[in-house]
């Protein structure tokens, strides 16, 4: 007699109740099972000794386990770091366990509940003004419009404002969703350009396309004074790299508007971003990044289901950095928001192939993939038609499988 085994791709609830289906398993099994065969790791940071223990023993007792480290993100020599290790089934007990114990456990297990539900439904809806875009059907296309002299991939190309209208039609007729106009470099050592030739850059393309474009506007700017002009003259989606952190006043244009928000993690400026790119987590910055960032703007009345948060790919990382950010990026999907990247022509995919700029396009769709792959819901692209193929061609593989 022989045996044969395979390892199953189980990776969430979708995944688990087909595998379940297909052995002819009955649907009340199948909901009892499902939670029993989705996985979960989840960091938790702040407890104490006394906690720590005590949670540990619970998710024993339950058949999973607690891995424990001291001394790191940055804690207190109090506080413990860990991580969560289980099925779901064990994390719900344990919340239930958790409801009734002291300290801080019942706020916990609400934060493990929610964290659950979060992975198991995240978000793939983006609202502003009066828009819904649906991004549960397929990943949204944001394409780059730069009306620069010195962008990395399109310098010069699109300065007359007719040629850059015409772009944009192009775009949007390739399938675009959204297009993204940018008036000041922000590419690695890029010098910065004073608020009124953003203005004149910008303003020109904006006011020819409106009215023309029936897809969304962003524009591309950290300057609230930038922001606030181009959201009168039509632009409906703020796309800023410094997550309302440059400029004070951006809080307040977004506040008094409907528009939607694009927060990108970033450290330090274009001029010296890249001097300093060593991470201790990676993952773990930039989604403590993005907490306080969300924070920052539920704190200011801008609604979280107008943003987007965007991981910053070549800004301030390393070649590697941006391999790991773009391999973990399911790691972000726990904020409820959905998640944009950025990879078009980007310097590491010159570095990971030794190609120049205009050679970058077969990178830039192996990034395009698993950002899809692993959950970006919108993709920020020069090659619109290319890459509306690419994302599309990855979400169906990624969906759910169609009966045979």
């Amino acid at each position: 007699m022989s045996y044969y085994l395979r390892e199953l791709a189980v990776e969430s609830s979708a995944d688990a109740e087909r595998e379940l289906a297909a052995l002819g398993i009955d649907p009340f099994s199948i909901r009892v099972l499902v939670p029993k065969m989705v996985h979960r790791l989840l960091l938790v940071m702040g407890t104490n000794d006394e906690e720590t223990a005590l949670l540990k023993q619970e998710m024993l007792a339950l058949g999973g386990d607690v891995a424990v480290a001291r001394g790191n993100w940055g804690l207190s020599a109090d506080e413990k770091a860990f991580i969560l290790m289980g099925t779901e089934k064990q994390l719900v007990s344990l919340c239930k366990r958790l409801a009734s114990r002291p300290f801080n456990f019942p706020l916990l297990a609400r934060e493990i509940q929610r964290t659950i539900d979060v992975l198991a439904n995240p978000c793939r809806t983006w609202r502003f003004g009066e828009r819904i875009l649906d991004l549960s059907r397929r990943p949204a296309i944001m394409g780059i419009l730069n009306v620069t002299p010195d962008s990395f991939s399109d310098g010069n190309r699109f300065v007359s404002v007719p040629r850059a209208i015409e772009r944009a039609l192009e775009m949007e007729a390739e399938g675009a969703d959204i297009i993204d106009i940018g008036g000041e470099s922000t590419r690695p050592n890029a010098q910065p350009v004073s608020l009124q030739e953003e203005m004149d850059r910008v303003m020109p393309v904006l006011e020819g396309v409106r009215g023309t474009l029936t897809v969304p506007v962003s524009i591309d700017t950290y300057k609230a004074s930038v922001a606030r002009e181009a959201l009168a003259a039509g632009a409906e989606i703020i796309n800023d790299i410094s997550a309302m952190t440059f400029d004070d006043g951006m809080r307040e244009v977004l506040a008094a508007s409907d528009a939607g928000l694009v927060m990108m993690h970033s450290r330090g400026r274009p001029l010296d971003m890249q001097k300093n790119t060593a991470y201790k987590s990676i993952m773990g910055e930039i989604s403590e990044f993005f907490h306080a960032a969300l924070d920052r703007a539920a704190q200011a009345g801008i609604a979280a289901e107008r943003i987007v948060i965007d991981p910053g790919i070549g800004f301030g990382k390393s070649g590697a950095g941006n391999l790991e950010i773009l391999r973990r990026l399911r790691e972000l999907a726990v904020l409820n928001r959905p998640i944009l990247v950025g990879p078009s022509r980007k310097t590491f995919i010159g570095q990971t192939l030794g190609s120049e700029v205009g050679d970058r396009l077969y990178g830039t769709a192996a990034a395009v993939a698993v950002a899809v792959m692993n959950g970006a819901l919108l993709l920020r692209v020069h090659d619109v038609r290319e890459m509306r193929d690419v994302a599309d061609m990855t979400a169906a593989l990624c969906g759910p499988a169609a009966s045979p």
